[in-house]
């Protein structure tokens, strides 16, 4: 049978602990700094059964206590809380003598919680209690865990038992050392200076950077913002009409077409066709003729280009701005016409 003294089980736990102290200065690590890791332990533990366990059918048969040790290994899941499976092995005490006593065994799945994150935490868990048979009972509790440094930790605990299949009440209480694995949260390297940003990649730190996401092609300033140039473009529309008449000529087409390109690329734009008249005839007819000749223009560009209406309009000046005043029929042609002009301040952005 195996004999396991509390006594000596704790004598060499406290022991240790004590030698862990004098060679580390306690220091109570961050909970957010324990999450993720995993950590093993041992443990003595000391378990006090129901005396209504009874080894025989004799009455004066019953168990008493029982002494032993064990093994855990635990995962801190959440700054809070950590999931921890525990085996141990015991000794159990007959009350009275002239009674066999027996070894027994406990296995355990426990959730801690650390409502403050430090120290203190509650215990719940299943626990499959093999005394003479294997039982399963339910269990709950409290402890508290000192940090010797960020990885390891003595720990007491007493948990209270209910055995479901015979109601058995039993109390535990353990002592022990766990060790946390995995990287350090600190490093025992002189801290890196901190990396400037520079979330667009502009070649100006987010500190300084005036203008968050810039084009990585753009060319910037000192203050991360993108340096433009500005150009004038303009487009020119010139459309000649037969004598007395307002009828679009088709060798027109490509200009008119060129004209609805130019507006259509910017939009922010409008135009004034401007109608003209040659001499020949009465200055209130050449007024009326030339308006039909710009109308003729805003109505080709609406219905064939779909620009809209309300960025046109047209002005009939008659004879009143004639590019010439000689008499002769060359002179007329050039004076038949419409005119229009666009200009345009575009912003470019200058390219690395």
């Amino acid at each position: 049978m195996l004999k396991i003294s509390l006594q000596g089980s704790l004598a060499a736990l406290l022991t240790a602990a004590t030698a862990l102290s004098f060679t580390a200065q306690a220091e109570q690590p961050k909970a957010q700094d324990l999450v993720g890791k995993l950590y093993g332990g041992i443990h003595a533990m000391h378990i006090e059964t129901d005396n209504e366990r009874l080894m025989t059918t004799d009455p004066k048969s019953s168990l008493d206590n029982g002494d032993g040790f064990g093994a855990e290994v635990g995962y801190r899941w959440l700054p809070s809380t950590e999931f921890r499976l525990s085996h141990s092995q015991f000794n159990l005490n007959a009350r009275n003598e002239g009674f066999a006593e027996p070894d027994g065994n406990a296995t355990s799945i426990d959730m801690l919680f650390f409502p403050t994150e430090k120290n203190f935490y509650l215990l719940t868990g299943v626990n499959r209690l093999d005394i003479k048979s294997s039982q399963i009972s339910a269990n709950i509790g409290a402890g508290y865990r000192h940090y010797v440094n960020d990885r390891m930790g003595l720990y007491f605990e007493t948990k209270a038992h209910y055995q479901f299949s015979e109601h058995y009440d039993e109390l535990t209480a353990q002592v022990g050392f766990v060790y946390f694995f995995g990287d350090n949260a600190k490093s025992n390297t002189a801290p890196m200076a901190p990396v400037a940003l520079d979330a667009d990649n502009d070649g100006v730190i987010d500190n300084n950077d005036r203008c968050a996401n810039t084009p990585m092609i753009d060319k910037v300033d000192e203050h991360g913002c993108t340096i433009f140039i500005d150009d004038e473009i303009s487009i020119e529309l010139l459309v000649q009409f037969d004598n007395d008449k307002a009828v679009i000529k088709t060798q027109y087409r490509k200009e008119i077409s060129a004209m609805a390109d130019f507006l259509n690329a910017n939009p922010e734009t409008s135009i004034t066709i401007q109608g003209h008249a040659s001499s020949p005839g009465s200055a209130a007819h050449n007024k009326k003729l030339s308006q039909r000749r710009a109308d003729a223009i805003v109505d080709m560009l609406i219905s064939e280009y779909n620009i809209s209406a309300s960025r046109l309009s047209a002005i009939g000046y008659g004879e009143e701005q004639l590019l010439t005043q000689l008499s002769d029929e060359s002179a007329h042609a050039k004076n038949r016409r419409i005119m229009a002009t666009v200009k345009v301040n575009k912003r470019t952005a200058v390219k690395r």
